[in-house]
């Protein structure tokens, strides 16, 4: 199979490393060390922008791949490839793991509560664990001295935003100060989910199996969990600007298993990847004191008071959301592909055919560090996303952070504002110092899909106007 696999496989022309190539045990066992999308932007930085790093499976990194293994195509846009996105057969799909016409119905449902009028609606909701964030800051911050873990603060905010948006009921990790048993749950799951993944891709399907419903990986007690909170939001029967109100309105036709599904991929996608960004941003501010003057005096001049720091009113900062974009870029949430599968006679990807079968898949950390589409890609520049002329030659098309087409993320407006309004609220009341712990913060860090975060140990010190 070795030799097959170099010498006489269909992909055998596409360029790669060739132990990669020759087996699939390469790629997973980088998967499982946690490296992998560093090594996959190697692979790029030596055989160019099309690269094959398992024996069916290709990367790209040119933008026009976004189009074409995610976009809208004719005869309808490339399937999800099974490998990431249901190791539990037996649980019901949800938004992201739905074949298309099942994603179709899903996101039609769900759009209600991401639309204008919904998120206008949900201010009050955000806006007051907001609140209460800085309420636990400033009582943390009371002495100048104190440090404290920025990345734990910012998870917390953000499952309980999504909580009480998703079900309508939050986790409790701000009143507590500490982490809620299945938000600790949902990051081992992820974790473990992707491992599991890459061993399901290299024939160990039976053995993933046996690890799912043998109990080892606690799928059905962590979609208990969602499935009771689901159940009190539809006997409440309340009408609520949340996301799951149009699912709960087709109740005689979906299970409450099958809306758990759904808010527990709606409460994944928008909680941890959102901190994960919010950390950051606050670590690439910090190490770039420069910049952080900037929002500084971005933010405190616009505002005369905290209460009209709102969703809608950071929404003019302008500084801050190029910071946000080369956040996104610098150090992407999702660093990992997410794997597509070409149809029955292949298809056509950056002007190549690749033939049927084959895995495609974009890998965020490698487009969004490439130095023939970004200047000094390995430097923190807000500038780029602002016209400067150093950066005119800069593809801001490969940046697409909530992917593209039918399936974009449904959450793309409500993520911007929610960590413009708890950028701009931290940096309006606190001055920020980076303790030497956290100094390499990204530079240690360890990936399975998204990343895995350590402490972001920042001293917070009570800003004097």
């Amino acid at each position: 199979m070795i030799l097959y696999n170099i010498f006489l496989h269909p992909l055998r022309c596409f360029p790669g490393p060739v132990l990669f190539q020759a087996t699939g045990l390469m790629k997973a066992g980088h998967m499982v060390s946690g490296n992998l999308q560093f090594k996959v932007k190697l692979f790029h930085d030596q055989y160019g922008p099309v690269v094959r790093i398992a024996p069916n499976e290709l990367s790209f990194i040119e933008p026009q791949a976004w189009k074409d293994n995610y976009g809208h195509r004719t005869g309808g846009e490339l399937p999800k490839h099974y490998s990431l996105y249901r190791l539990d057969q037996s649980a019901p799909c949800n938004i992201i793991s739905a074949d298309q016409e099942q994603h179709s119905i899903l996101r039609r449902l769900l759009s209600h509560g991401f639309s204008e009028r919904s998120m206008q609606a949900q201010m009050p909701i955000i806006g007051g664990y907001v609140d209460l964030l800085m309420q636990r800051l400033r009582g943390n911050a009371a002495d100048g001295t104190t440090v404290v873990d920025l990345n734990s603060w910012f998870n917390w905010v953000t499952f309980d935003i999504i909580g009480n948006l998703s079900f309508g009921s939050d986790f409790k990790n701000l009143g507590g100060a500490d982490w809620h048993p299945w938000v600790r749950m949902s990051a081992k799951h992820n974790k473990l989910s992707a491992i599991l993944a890459s061993l399901r891709g290299i024939g160990l399907g039976v053995l993933v199996r046996w690890f799912v419903y043998s109990g080892l990986l606690p799928t059905q007690t962590y979609l208990n969990y969602i499935e009771q909170q689901v159940r009190r939001r539809i006997d409440a029967g309340d009408q609520r600007p949340d996301f799951i109100e149009g699912l709960v309105q087709r109740k005689n036709d979906l299970s409450a298993h099958e809306i758990a599904a759904n808010a527990e991929a709606l409460i994944g996608a928008g909680s941890e990847s959102t901190a994960t960004l919010l950390s950051g941003v606050v670590f690439s501010l910090l190490t770039h004191p420069k910049c952080l003057q900037k929002v500084i005096e971005e933010v405190r001049s616009q505002f005369r008071n905290e209460q009209e720091i709102t969703l809608t009113s950071v929404q003019r900062l302008d500084y801050m959301l190029a910071c946000l974009n080369e956040t996104f870029r610098y150090y992407p949430p999702v660093t990992n592909g997410m794997p597509r599968c070409t149809p029955k006679g292949g298809a056509v990807i950056c002007g190549r055919h690749v033939p049927e079968d084959t895995v495609v898949a974009i890998w965020q950390w490698a487009i969004c560090h490439d130095p023939g589409l970004w200047t000094d890609p390995d430097g923190f520049h807000p500038e780029r996303f602002l016209g400067h002329p150093k950066f005119a030659d800069d593809r801001l098309d490969a940046l697409q952070p909530f992917s593209v087409g039918a399936r974009n993320c449904i959450g793309r407006n409500l993520t911007y504002a929610e960590i413009r309004l708890i950028l701009a609220r931290l940096v309006y009341n606190f001055d920020l110092e980076l303790c030497e712990t956290s100094k390499d913060w990204i530079g240690v860090q360890k990936a399975y899909l998204v990343w895995d975060p350590p402490s972001l140990n920042v001293r917070l010190v009570p800003a004097v106007r």
